[in-house]
C-alpha cells in the first residue's frame, strides 16, 4: 500500500476552529483515520494511505466549510464528519447545517446536527403528529421546542402548549403536587428561555398563550390552532396517551417525545408510548423518527454511555430469551433442561 501527502491551505482566522485546542480535533482524525496530519505556516499536511488520505481531506473541508459559515466546530462534529466519512454521504454535514430553524435569545443559530435529527425535523413540518423515538443527548425535545416557537412566532399557531407525565424517577419526592411537578417540567422552561428569553416567555405566559402543565392538566380539553408538545411520553399509561392525542383540535401540531430505555413506571406497567406506536404506525398523518446513539449531540462520553447500556440491555434480553427463571434461584432452559446461576 503506497504512502502518499496532500496538502490544505487553512486561513489562519479559522485554524484554532477547526483543528481544536492544542490541535485535538487533529490527533482525533489522525487516530481513527490512521494519518499523520501536520500544521505548518497556515497550511494542513496529511500523509497517509490514498483512501484514507481522501477520507480525512473530506472531513477537515467540512469542518473548515462549518467554520467559515459562522459554526464553532465541536468535537460531537468532528465525530460525526468522522463517521460520515465511512459512508458515501460525508458531503451530508454540510448540507444539514443549512436548516436554520430559529434563533435562541443570544443569535445563536439553532440546527440539526445529524441526518437522524434532519429527518427529524423535517417530519415536523410535514407531519400534524411525530413521535421522536431515542435516548438522551439527542435533542428530541430542544428540537420539537425550536420548532414550536418558530411556529408561534411566524403566525402559524396562537399558542404553544409543553406537558409532562408527572412521574417520580426512581424516587419519592417531598411536597405537594404543584412542588413535585416543577422539576419535571424545568427541562421545557430551561429551552423557553434559551430561545425565546424569560421576558419574552413571561409576557406570552401570562396572555395564556405559552403553557406548561402537567399531562394531567389536559383532560377535558379541546386543543386548537396550537403547537403541543407532550414530553417524557414513555412515563404515560396507555389511557393517558389517548386521552392526550384525543385533545387536539383543529389547526394543531403535536410532537410527542419519550426514551423507551428510560421509563420510570411502577414494575409491570405498559408504558403508553410502546402501545402508542403499535397501535398507530399505520396511519399516513403520523410520523415517527427513531433517533440513536449516533444522533447523540450532548458531550461525546453521552454517546458512549447510552452504546455501552445498549448492548448491555441487548445482551440481557438475548439471555432471558434463552432461559426463565424460578424460584429456587436456578433457570431453566425453555428446552426443560436446568443450569445452575
Amino acid at each position: 500500500m503506497s504512502i502518499i501527502e496532500t496538502m490544505i491551505d487553512i486561513p489562519m482566522e479559522h485554524e484554532r476552529n477547526v483543528c481544536g485546542q492544542f490541535d485535538a480535533y487533529l490527533k482525533k482524525i489522525e487516530r481513527t483515520l490512521h494519518v499523520t496530519m501536520i500544521t505548518r505556516d497556515g497550511a494542513l499536511k496529511i500523509i497517509g494511505p490514498e483512501q484514507t488520505i481522501r477520507q480525512a481531506k473530506s472531513v477537515f473541508n467540512n469542518l473548515l466549510e462549518l467554520s467559515k459559515r459562522g459554526n464553532t466546530v465541536t468535537e460531537q462534529n468532528v465525530d460525526y464528519a468522522l463517521s460520515l466519512s465511512f459512508t458515501e454521504k460525508d458531503d451530508q454535514i454540510l448540507e444539514i447545517d443549512k436548516d436554520i430553524i430559529c434563533r435562541t435569545i443570544t443569535g445563536k443559530p439553532v440546527k440539526p446536527k445529524t441526518m437522524g435529527q434532519k429527518q427529524y425535523v423535517d417530519l415536523i413540518r410535514k407531519k400534524m403528529i411525530v413521535f421522536g423515538i431515542g435516548p438522551a443527548g439527542t435533542g428530541k425535545t430542544y428540537l420539537a421546542m425550536s420548532m414550536a416557537i418558530q411556529a408561534f412566532k411566524s403566525g402559524e399557531v396562537s399558542r404553544i402548549i409543553l406537558t409532562r407525565p408527572a412521574i417520580e424517577a426512581g424516587e419519592k419526592l417531598p411536597g405537594d403536587l404543584q412542588s413535585k411537578i416543577d422539576p419535571y417540567l424545568r427541562p421545557l422552561y430551561d429551552a423557553l428561555y434559551q430561545i425565546m428569553g424569560a421576558e419574552s416567555y413571561l409576557h406570552n405566559s401570562e396572555k395564556g398563550l405559552i403553557e406548561v402543565a402537567p399531562l394531567a392538566y389536559m383532560r377535558g380539553r379541546t386543543l386548537d390552532n396550537a403547537f403541543i408538545i407532550l414530553d417524557e411520553a414513555q412515563n404515560t399509561t396507555p389511557a393517558q396517551m389517548k386521552m392526550f392525542l384525543t385533545r387536539i383540535g383543529f389547526g394543531s401540531k403535536v410532537i410527542v417525545t419519550g426514551d423507551q430505555s428510560q421509563k420510570d413506571l411502577p414494575a409491570g406497567a405498559a408504558s403508553g408510548l410502546d402501545t402508542a406506536i403499535h397501535v398507530l404506525k399505520k396511519i399516513d398523518d403520523i410520523g415517527f423518527c427513531y433517533l440513536t446513539s449516533s444522533d447523540v449531540v450532548r458531550h461525546p462520553l453521552v454517546q458512549k454511555i447510552v452504546e455501552a447500556y445498549d448492548a448491555y440491555e441487548k445482551k440481557d434480553a438475548d439471555a432471558s430469551r434463552g432461559f426463565r427463571r424460578n424460584s429456587s434461584g436456578t433457570r431453566d432452559r425453555k428446552d426443560g433442561g436446568r443450569k445452575n446461576r
